[in-house]
């Protein structure tokens, strides 16, 4: 691929992202912090424009994504134990239709709105709305910002398509599956206890979900681990340059700054050893940091306090994927010997 497209699809994606966050912060929208995220899996995994009409379409398909949440609602509150395995099911069902070569957009989103949605509704549903809306209007702003950072950095005619991954065996999708699904389970019970304590660890665990899907076992520590101490390093340098000056403007301009460092490491600007899937998961986990800390000094909320402990837990569920990938491989390596 030519150096110029590397540059102009990393400058897309800083901008695309930057514009949202600050649209998304100064419009007041419910959950400001996952419209960028949504802008950031739409430029991430399509370098082809989006035609405007495709924010409506979009929206309804967040709509209908949420909908399986809902449907489960009363199942966690009369039948807990039978509802959690349904969510478990419904997981593995969702990866395992994205390894197998399925939209990876539509599986992303079903796995939010089989999480969030129903670890809010099951203690709150007014909860739960207030995350259908959250996603619903999210994704409206996201489809609009990847226009916008389309018509600022058009994608050449004759632009070769992005390089799409070789697809599993049947057998290797189906323990890759299952790995990202026992990721994403236990925050999604930590979720159910507290959902407005743990639901940004919810965001983090499907993140970490998605990446298993594309990493091997010996890359593990340093794509998992290594990616979230980054991330948390690269947010406190962020919110340090932010508290200099707090305004809306400023937030947008640090986001830009370090959204453009990763994204020309993501899209190989810059040489470096880390794989996309590292960078990707870097650039979703900072995200998600500087949005809940923006929350809670609104929110009056010790910031730093909040911001250890966010951290920690991101640091142990990174380490609980990377435990779970090494026990999975190794018991299926024993089967292979068996047989």
């Amino acid at each position: 691929m030519p150096i110029e497209l590397r540059r102009r699809r990393a400058l897309r994606l800083a901008w695309g992202i930057a514009l949202c966050l600050s649209a998304s912060y100064g419009l007041g929208l419910p959950v400001p912090i996952l419209a960028p995220i949504f802008a950031l899996l739409l430029l991430a995994m399509r370098s082809q424009p989006l035609p405007l009409r495709a924010a409506p379409a979009l929206a309804l398909l967040v709509l209908i994504s949420a909908g399986s949440g809902l449907l489960l609602i009363p199942v966690l509150r009369h039948a807990p134990v039978s509802g959690v395995l349904l969510v478990g099911l419904g997981l593995f069902v969702c990866f395992r239709f994205s390894l197998r070569g399925g939209n990876g957009l539509l599986a992303n989103l079903l796995v939010i709105g089989l999480t969030m949605v129903s670890a809010a509704g099951a203690s709150d549903f007014t909860l739960a709305l207030l995350v259908v809306e959250a996603m619903a209007k999210g994704m409206l702003l996201a489809v609009l910002s990847v226009i916008m950072a389309h018509q600022l950095f058009p994608e050449p005619a004759d632009a070769p398509a992005m390089p799409t991954p070789p697809l599993p065996s049947a057998e290797e999708g189906a323990w890759i599956a299952l790995r990202a699904t026992l990721i994403v389970l236990p925050a999604f019970l930590l979720a159910l206890i507290a959902p407005d304590r743990f639901m940004p660890l919810v965001m983090k665990s499907v993140s970490l979900g998605q990446q298993s899907c594309e990493t091997s076992v010996r890359q593990a520590g340093r794509e998992l681990v290594g990616s979230t101490l980054l991330a948390g390093a690269l947010a406190i340098v962020v919110w340090g340059g932010l508290s200099l000056f707090v305004h809306l403007w400023m937030f947008f301009l640090w986001t830009l700054l370090f959204a453009l460092l990763q994204a020309r490491r993501l899209y190989h600007v810059v040489t470096t050893q880390q794989s996309p899937g590292f960078w990707l998961n870097c650039l979703t986990t900072m995200l998600i940091l500087l949005g809940q800390s923006v929350q809670d000094s609104a929110a009056g909320q010790d910031v730093y306090r909040a911001f250890a402990v966010r951290l920690t837990l991101f640091l142990l569920v990174s380490l609980y994927s990377c435990a779970m990938l090494y026990w999975l491989d190794l018991r299926r390596r024993r089967q292979v010997d068996e047989f």
